[in-house]
């Protein structure tokens, strides 16, 4: 029997049974959820310029293709932000994976380009969901090591930008290769008939299939504590704790889970006669929980300056990155040995597409060393700064035709130092809402 005089908060039932199997399990899960996303949005650097040149579609057609996958993340951000705060971390990145994966498997099957455009927005409404993968994560691990964690999450978005450049240079220089050594009517048989019509197709299909892998998973995965805390179910968070404790071989502290808020203000109303208080603020905490008012909190005079100035900075991070990405398949010329079969490579694109594209995602991992490394030391403002100081630098040159060698190095540099950057903003600001809101 736990002694119920005894009370214990969340951080610190996490901090006692430390980060061990059973937040290796969820980091594991999470992290494919996350490298799938990777996944999706690096295929935009693949599918505008292949379906042009199979469709004969023109270049605001092309850019569509990208946009629509944006404005569908835009309100996927929104509605699955507010189905993770109304009805659980779980079901919110569910129905973000059972969409991004079903649109992103039939997206190999449109017929048309309308029904792809159409299929891939609803792919960006369930990409907008990614960020819960990160704050499920995040929730099981103990304060202390949040920020180590958090660039050790990341690399799994590396993983998956790296997966996909891997996957689609695959498809198109390594079958080359293989070509040439295939007689020569197996060769025209498969330009004529296979590659035309199913080369981004197979691509899209393959690139869907890690998340079914996540959601063959769900059904093994526990709902966030912190979560079921705020809504007041603190039964199923102890189970939930008590889980971990056993995985990671620990035990949790003595006594019974409260919910933080409930305990600071209990150190304000120690005295048995304030326990209608409490129990008046945990119904009022749950309530506002599942208001759309308390979005409005955001847009309070104490939080008002931090929300748009967080708001800029991923608006500045999200576009330098993705920028980079889909400028890497605009600037690659075409000059590779996987060129030797012309008319195969007519149908795919460029072949340097994939090779400058493959090599610039490369840049993820000393991207992600570099944020490890200065994040603590410099500190996450002047480290960001800094960042984004040398990732203009690298830019400013591709303003006029570069060599492709120059082009190249360049993409390079500065997806090295905007990705540490966004990697150093997903620590910064939870940090700086806490404080704020403290």
């Amino acid at each position: 029997m736990r002694d119920q005089s005894l009370v214990y908060t969340l951080d610190e039932a996490l901090s006692t049974i430390r980060f061990g199997k059973f937040q290796g399990l969820v980091l594991a899960y999470a992290g494919l959820g996350w490298t799938t996303e990777a996944m999706e949005v690096m295929i935009l650097s693949f599918v505008g310029p292949t379906v042009q040149s199979v469709w004969g579609l023109s270049s605001s057609e092309e850019s569509m293709i990208t946009t629509v996958v944006f404005a569908g993340m835009l309100i996927g951000a929104f509605l699955w932000g507010f189905v993770s705060d109304t009805y659980g971390r779980k079901k919110s990145f569910l129905g973000a994976t059972i969409l991004s994966t079903g649109a992103g498997f039939l997206s190999a099957f449109s017929p048309n380009y309308i029904v792809l455009l159409i299929l891939r927005c609803l792919v960006g409404i369930g990409l907008g969901g990614g960020h819960v993968f990160t704050t499920w994560f995040l929730e099981f691990v103990p304060s202390p090591n949040r920020g180590t964690w958090m660039i050790i999450f990341s690399s799994f978005w590396t993983l998956g930008t790296i997966f996909e450049a891997s996957l689609a240079w695959f498809a198109i220089c390594i079958l080359v290769t293989s070509l040439k050594m295939i007689r020569l009517v197996l060769i025209r048989l498969i330009e004529a008939i296979v590659m035309p019509g199913l080369g981004w197709r197979w691509l899209l299909a393959l690139s869907s299939l890690p998340s079914f892998v996540v959601l063959l998973l769900y059904g093994c995965t526990p709902e966030s504590p912190r979560y079921l805390c705020a809504k007041g179910r603190t039964s199923e968070a102890h189970d939930v704790l008590e889980k971990a404790a056993r995985l990671n071989q620990t035990e949790l502290p003595p006594g019974r889970l409260v919910s933080d808020s409930i305990m600071d203000l209990n150190d304000d109303f120690a005295s048995p006669a304030s326990t209608h208080l409490l129990s008046s603020f945990r119904k009022k905490t749950q309530d506002s929980e599942t208001s759309p008012s308390s979005l409005f909190i955001l847009f309070s005079p104490k939080l008002i300056r931090t929300t748009f100035l967080l708001w800029f900075l991923y608006f500045a991070n999200t576009f330098s990155y993705y920028g980079i990405i889909l400028l890497t398949s605009q600037l690659s010329s075409g000059h590779n040995e996987c060129t030797s079969i012309p008319m195969l490579l007519k149908n795919n694109g460029d072949a340097d597409l994939y090779v400058d594209v493959f090599i610039t995602s490369l840049a993820e991992i000393p991207g992600l060393v570099l944020s490890a490394f200065i994040v603590d030391r410099v500190g996450r403002k002047l480290s960001m700064a800094i960042m984004f100081a040398f990732g203009f630098v690298l830019l400013l040159p591709l303003v006029i035709h570069q060599q492709e060698t120059l082009t190249t190095t360049s993409l390079f540099g500065a997806r090295m130092f905007v990705s540490a950057t966004f990697i150093v903003a997903c620590i910064y600001a939870p940090e700086v809402h806490v404080f704020i809101s403290s």
